[in-house]
């Protein structure tokens, strides 16, 4: 029987999101009351700026005191699209007290205080809801903490940031220098005036400590996650990827130590093998591929960020929450039971590709080979070029602990015939 009282949804946040998310509520009206069971209405809108034209909005709805919004007590939905860490955190805390549930897009103050967060909600018996929060309209975390939930995850990596894919698939498709991708990428609105958060890996940490708590069912804040921009990465590193079938990502990588007592989370450019699904995203699309013990191996790809895109996702949320509200029920909460260890980067085990510059001269090779013996760490291909006096030295490793090459390089650095580390690259996906 459907329900002729509306439920009451207050938008905080009125920027390219949170627009769009007021005009699907209200160009989709009908639809949304169908899918629901109940009409849905926006019954409060808090923005910075209450002076600026906002169509379709009616001006009465908005307000620049978002606290009161959330405080009002007839609110059923808080959908906060502001983003950062305040007032964020407090209004959302503020509106589980006073009896609403929460869709959020907030991957900063998720990855930083979801364990809080999540309590909040739990002590409340509100939802708090997130799948926007990661990789925009891409159905991600509902797959993780509620289809694969009787499945054991063991790898989540992906590429979850639209503007790093952009540069970097415009300096393998054209040659390109980093810097005139990031231009282009500007250019076309791909990257913001200041593309750090993204470029530095900022956004795709906060991202992968979200995906490995809810697939590991561990607390994995943003300080676990190993970070490490692309910002050095150079035409020159493409071309040794073209020369071993490689292409490179910045990657997202959270998995399971092969004993299964400890996780790892890290974002850092990776040189990835053309055949792997993941060589294949281009532009400024993501994709994320989850490896379980029964489902197998699995892939959602999709647009990343985006008003439309990133609405959906917060649309999608909006509905299962409101289903919740008639049912008088909640969905699932924060899974955190495994409590495994976060181990730190040094433990990670990968392969490398190395790029020394050297003397060339006799002997050269011996030496390099010995320190890698020396520190335990097995050399799978080696590629030497060069000319008058100077040469290029290429290591392929099998695979090695960070801890490991990391002694390997800092030895290497030491040796009278290398001249200088020129480029170290994780090798994913084999």
């Amino acid at each position: 029987m459907m329900r002729t009282r509306p439920l009451k949804v207050a938008l905080l946040g009125c920027g390219v999101v949170g627009s769009e998310v007021a005009r699907i509520m209200t160009t989709h009206a009908d639809d949304l009351t169908a899918r629901i069971g109940a009409p849905v209405e926006l019954a409060g809108v808090a923005v910075r700026r209450p002076d600026r034209v906002r169509e379709g909005i009616d001006p009465a709805l908005v307000t620049t005191d978002a606290t009161a919004l959330v405080k009002r007590g007839d609110i059923d939905v808080v959908v906060e699209v502001i983003g950062g860490i305040e007032p964020a955190r407090t209004l959302i805390t503020t509106a589980f007290e006073h009896g609403a549930s929460v869709v959020s897009a907030n991957k900063a103050l998720l990855a930083q205080d979801g364990a809080a967060l999540h309590a909040a909600a739990e002590e409340h018996d509100k939802d708090l809801y997130y799948e926007a929060a990661v990789a925009g309209a891409i159905p991600l975390i509902r797959p993780l903490r509620e289809s694969l939930a009787g499945d054991k995850i063991n790898r989540v990596m992906g590429i979850v940031n639209g503007t790093t894919n952009f540069i970097l698939d415009k300096m393998d498709s054209t040659g390109a220098g980093y810097q005139e991708a990031l231009d282009e990428a500007t250019a076309l609105g791909y990257a913001e005036a200041d593309p750090t958060a993204d470029v530095e890996g900022f956004d795709a940490a906060a991202k992968a400590a979200i995906l490995a708590g809810i697939a590991f069912h561990t607390r994995v804040r943003l300080d676990d996650v190993y970070r490490e921009g692309m910002t050095e990465v150079t035409a020159a590193d493409f071309a040794s990827a073209k020369e071993m079938g490689c292409t490179i990502k910045l990657l997202a990588i959270c998995e399971r130590a092969a004993d299964g007592a400890s996780v790892t989370a890290r974002v850092h450019p990776a040189m990835i093998p053309l055949s792997h699904p993941l060589a294949s995203v281009r532009g400024a699309y993501n994709a994320v591929f989850v490896e379980s013990d029964a489902a197998g191996q699995l892939m959602f790809y999709g647009p990343g960020a985006g008003g439309s895109p990133t609405a959906s996702a917060v649309l999608g949320d909006l509905v299962a929450v409101c289903r919740n509200r008639l049912s008088e029920a909640t969905g699932p909460g924060e899974s955190a039971y495994a409590a495994l260890p976060v181990s730190p980067m040094g433990d990670v085990v990968t392969r490398y590709h190395i790029s020394l510059d050297v003397a060339d001269k006799p002997g050269v090779l011996a030496q390099v080979a010995t320190v890698f013996a020396e520190h335990g760490v097995s050399i799978d291909t080696v590629r030497q070029s060069g000319k008058d006096g100077e040469a290029s030295l290429v290591v392929v490793t099998h695979r090695a602990s960070d801890a490991a090459l990391t002694g390997t390089v800092e030895a290497l650095r030491k040796l009278d015939t290398v001249r200088g580390v020129a480029s170290i690259m994780r090798v994913e996906g084999e």
